[in-house]
């Protein structure tokens, strides 16, 4: 439990190295969430029009919900930059915080809480609000309390902090004419206007009907743009690029007619899902669609997998039964590798192909069979044909209708979309709900190579939703275990000259800093004791808190821990 005694704040370097600027990518860093740097007067004249426009109460709303989503962000950074100390000066993150950023000096007056029972009673004094500093240059002296920004802020922050609703008001206001500002937290249940502090976090029915009227647009033109075969198809993919929407329309074109499709692409791009729409959006979407990856199959048992066989065919054959080709007559039969078809089975998918008819295996009775086939490869095809692997004459039956799917790298605009698709299947799989990936996280995403395609994004997301908590957002180390291992793919991120995970140099190193580099280069000091140094003296310092160190040198718990793990094999 957390009383009111020792409220002097903490030092906030930990919080002063999270922040890390990228000027030539123009960016700016906090923890894993990118920020800006804006004018407070800007900031004013939006409040102005936002009062202009929608009157005084719903801009109060609407800031209340701006600075609360705010605090709410910070509040996750909690547990990352100040894990190993006390409830109180964990706590003390978001009035930090609210400094750190330009909005308000906050000073602690009186403080009381307890996590476990749910218990909060704070009160803060504000000094230079800017919120007050702009409406006052706008509007003047106010008749009620107006820093709803910073408002919501405070209660979206202790609000995530303590697990259960807390709502702050201000007692004495600078835009009302006051010296400073005061406020007071407390469980929203023990306001009296409780109802209308509820009321302000809802989402404003403007909001919903510029949302209701931008949804009705998007339908509008994507019935305008796709047809009722593109929408069947984007029910089971998802994508809006210029290389994966020229993918849509060709299976658009092949799904109305009986061709013989093939699929070229990397592993992991998704052959088997454009199949299963060129399937569903054709006339044969109410018959079978059998898929068979023929690299599973033994090379002995492929033609009967495949075209069925007849009792006492061979030892074991103690029943007649049917093979892939028959199952799937009517409907979509789709072939994966089929690179790793033996050249007997290939000889026979041919005959199958060209005169649509077959005979089991240890049979001589022909069956009439009616199958589009979809074939797909990760190799190339026309490489196997000049090595020998494959049958010239059934390439040629199969590449009559040839369709390459795009690698992920080469549709980055669909990574956003594909990462929302995987978290709303894994969320209800697991029935958990993050607040999706961090900022930095998906400029991580959005620069990563992708050996594994689609295939790889959706192991990611599956496994940042298992290592994250409720209400959490997924961060790098999350999706990319072993941050400080060389292999990491972020590493490979970096060499390319993509994000980076580590504080950019913001300038020059001081002179002080030079003159002892140099003098460790003439005694001869490699860089490895150096490293070995700085980490012995910042754990020691830091009375080998792990965490505590990691903040003095700038770099994240993990990479501390692997540091000290090589130092001390070493």
């Amino acid at each position: 439990m957390t009383t009111q005694t020792d409220l002097q704040l903490p030092a906030n370097e930990d919080l002063l190295s999270q922040i890390r600027f990228e000027p030539e990518r123009g960016k700016i860093w906090f923890n894993e969430q990118r920020m800006l740097l804006i004018h407070s007067a800007v900031m004013g004249q939006l409040r102005k029009e936002l009062v202009e426009t929608m009157g005084v109460e719903r801009t109060r709303g609407f800031l209340m919900r701006f600075g609360y989503h705010s605090g709410w962000k910070d509040a996750e950074l909690v547990s990352k930059v100040r894990p190993d100390l006390s409830q109180k000066e964990a706590f003390f993150v978001g009035p930090q915080l609210h400094a750190i950023k330009g909005m308000v000096n906050v000073q602690p007056i009186d403080l009381e809480f307890d996590i476990e029972a749910g218990t909060f009673y704070g009160e803060f004094d504000w000094f230079d609000s800017y919120e007050a500093e702009v409406h006052r240059h706008d509007f003047g002296l106010a008749d009620d309390p107006i820093c709803w920004t910073l408002i919501g802020y405070a209660s979206g922050f202790t609000t995530f902090y303590m697990g259960r609703t807390i709502i702050y008001k201000e007692q004495e206001c600078a835009g009302c004419g006051a010296d400073h500002c005061r406020i007071i937290g407390k469980p929203v249940e023990q306001w009296e206007d409780r109802a209308e502090l509820e009321r302000l976090l809802l989402p404003d029915p403007i909001a919903d009907e510029l949302f209701a009227l931008r949804h009705q647009l998007s339908e509008l033109r994507d019935n305008a743009r796709y047809s009722p075969q593109d929408t069947d198809l984007l029910i089971n993919s998802v994508g809006r690029s210029s290389a994966f929407m020229n993918v849509c329309q060709l299976i658009r074109r092949a799904s109305s007619s009986r061709v013989t499709v093939l699929l070229q692409g990397e592993t992991g791009v998704g052959k088997e899902v454009v199949a299963k729409g060129l399937h569903l959006s054709s006339d044969r979407a109410d018959k079978p669609f059998i898929a068979v990856n023929c690299a599973c199959i033994p090379p002995d048992l492929i033609e009967a997998e495949l075209f069925g066989v007849e009792k006492g065919a061979y030892t074991g054959a103690t029943q007649s039964r049917e093979g892939k080709f028959e199952r799937a007559h009517s409907g979509t039969l789709f072939l994966d590798e089929v690179i790793e078809l033996s050249p007997r089975a290939q000889a026979t998918l041919l005959r199958v192909l060209q005169e649509g008819e077959l005979e089991r295996v240890g049979d001589n009775r022909t069956r009439k069979i009616d199958v589009r086939v979809v074939a797909a490869t990760n190799e190339d095809l026309d490489m196997a044909v000049r090595e020998g692997k494959f049958r010239a004459d059934l390439f040629y039956r199969l590449n009559v209708f040839p369709v390459r799917i795009p690698p992920l790298r080469e549709r980055p605009e669909d990574i956003p979309l594909l990462i929302e698709h995987f978290l709303h299947k894994y969320h209800a799989l697991y029935n958990k709900r993050t607040l999706g990936v961090s900022d930095m996280a998906l400029q991580a995403l959005l620069h990563y190579s992708w050996p594994g395609n689609i295939r790889e994004l959706e192991n990611l997301v599956e496994r940042g939703i298992i290592l994250s908590d409720n209400n959490h957002t997924i961060d790098i180390e999350a999706l990319f275990p072993s941050l400080s291992e060389p292999s990491h793919p972020l590493n490979t991120i970096n060499r390319a000259g993509g994000i980076s995970a580590q504080p950019c140099a913001e300038a020059a190193p001081p002179q002080s800093l030079q003159r002892l580099c140099g003098q460790l280069l003439n005694e001869n000091v490699s860089l490895e004791q150096m490293e070995a140094q700085l980490i012995a003296s910042a754990m020691d310092r830091a009375g080998n808190n792990v965490a505590r160190a990691a903040r003095l040198l700038g770099m994240t718990r993990p990479q501390l821990a692997y540091k000290l793990k090589k130092h001390s094999a070493d």
